[in-house]
């Protein structure tokens, strides 16, 4: 699509993507329309009128045909949206976020991540180390950073976040030096249709990388995503399943990386404070990822100072011995399964919330061999209840609230046990978010601290 200032460009969606969109097709000389099935926040309003783009809200209209361009189509954007199905009627050239951004960051070191769970922790530990290490790194995009916000000035490194939805909407080369795809478990199916479309979306990141850009993905994965190119894979098994260029084997105490047939340590376990054998192979990528483009040494060092992301397995605190870590981010069965085998010890888990048309039999099985209880709220109790009585499990209990949740979990732990809230649905059924939700469970538990203090 030529670029100028005659070009009329519309962009569907005004969250925090079609903000930057807005931003960048601005600067680039083109005449903006911003059109939002929703309302629009007072601040995106402000930030349009600064710019001199239009915009429209609750609703689209015809003002989105009227001599057109193109049209932008910002994260999130669901595939079977009417506005969409109209412009191609029309045959309105549409493009995805990726496609119209890409070509304007400023780095020759593009960083791209995707996966089903794990990918925004990557993502941030790649740029906090590429950071410490002395470079100047951006890291952002699904995670909440526009990765438009890239296109403003240079930089030694961008690390992306990118979600299944952008990349199903990605045809050109990324220009990607590496790429990560942290692990694959059915998730967005109501969005994509099926796991094999969601699959082939994630799997876009490596298709679409530099033709000597390097893949990092799970040892797991590899017969899903038939990759080619350069390829390091991850296991807990010292001879992977495949053979690629290179290979991360995560043993009891450290990560080894082989590579060129040398094997050298990437880091030793206690050399970080994140929760959970899955936050091991989080650093194992993100150290495996700098280093294939920046010399790394004193790991323990650029590690230092890294907190998990909020509500990603983040330690809550610990009363009456009790220790209780919030995973609220926890939204989908496997990113929840994955939780509870990472994190030692005898276990009560808090599950439940508004479902995404899951089966929760693997959900059950991995309850019963993982957890003493588990605390069941929210809409999917009831269906969560039936796949945990269906597996034989019954050592569970039904709740009306937060707090209630946890005054069971007070009442039947003891001391060296766990309380994860972990809870493999979304909040939208109590919360308007899983960070509201994260946010209420901290907030009992430092209550119930500091109430034992007085």
């Amino acid at each position: 699509m030529p670029e100028g200032k005659s070009q009329k460009l519309v962009i569907i969606g005004a969250g925090v993507s079609g903000q930057g969109l807005a931003l960048l097709a601005r600067s680039l000389g083109a005449e903006v329309l911003v059109s939002e099935q929703k309302n629009i926040n007072d601040e995106a309003k402000t930030l349009f009128s600064q710019n001199n783009i239009t915009y429209e809200e609750n609703g689209h209209t015809g003002k989105v045909f009227e001599g057109t361009d193109g049209i932008l189509i910002s994260s999130g954007i669901p595939p079977q949206s009417e506005i969409l199905h109209e412009a191609a009627k029309r045959s309105i050239k549409m493009i995805g976020e990726l496609d119209y951004v890409l070509p304007h960051i400023r780095t020759q070191k593009l960083i791209c991540v995707t996966g089903s769970n794990g990918k925004s922790t990557v993502t941030s530990l790649i740029g906090h180390i590429l950071n410490k290490a002395g470079l100047k790194a951006g890291a952002g995009g699904n995670l909440g950073t526009a990765s438009a916000v890239f296109t403003r000035e240079d930089f030694d490194a961008v690390v992306l976040e990118l979600s299944s939805f952008q990349l199903a909407r990605a045809n050109n080369n990324m220009h990607s030096i590496v790429s990560i795809i942290t692990n694959l478990a059915p998730d967005h199916i109501d969005w994509h249709g099926s796991y094999e479309n969601y699959i082939e979306a994630k799997s876009r990141v490596l298709s679409l990388r530099d033709p000597e850009g390097w893949g990092i993905i799970q040892d797991r994965d590899v017969d899903m995503l038939n990759p080619s190119g350069k390829i390091i894979t991850l296991s807990w098994n010292a001879k992977p399943e495949h053979e690629f260029t290179g290979h991360i084997f995560m043993d009891e105490s450290k990560a080894l990386l082989t590579l060129n047939g040398e094997t050298q340590v990437l880091f030793n376990y206690d050399d970080t404070t994140l929760i959970g054998s899955h936050n091991l192979e989080n650093v194992a990528m993100s150290l495996c990822a700098v280093k294939l483009i920046h010399e790394v040494s004193n790991v323990k060092f650029l590690l230092d100072g890294f907190k998990p992301l909020p509500h990603r397995c983040e330690d809550a605190g610990t009363f009456k011995g009790v220790h209780y870590i919030d995973d609220s981010k926890g939204t989908n069965v496997a990113a929840t399964i994955t939780a509870m085998k990472s994190i030692k010890g005898s276990k009560v888990i808090i599950l439940g919330g508004q479902g995404k048309g899951e089966d929760y039999a693997p959900l059950a099985e991995a309850v019963k061999s993982e957890c003493e209880s588990a605390i069941l709220m929210g809409e999917e109790a009831a269906k969560i209840q039936d796949a945990l009585e269906l597996s034989g499990y019954t050592n569970f209990y039904r709740v009306n609230s937060m707090e209630e949740a946890l005054d069971v979990a007070e009442r039947i732990t003891k001391p060296g046990m766990v309380v994860l809230l972990s809870p493999a649905c979304t909040s939208w059924d109590m919360y308007k978010s899983y960070k509201a939700r994260g946010e209420h469970f901290c907030r009992i538990i430092r209550d119930k601290i500091n109430n034992s203090q007085c």
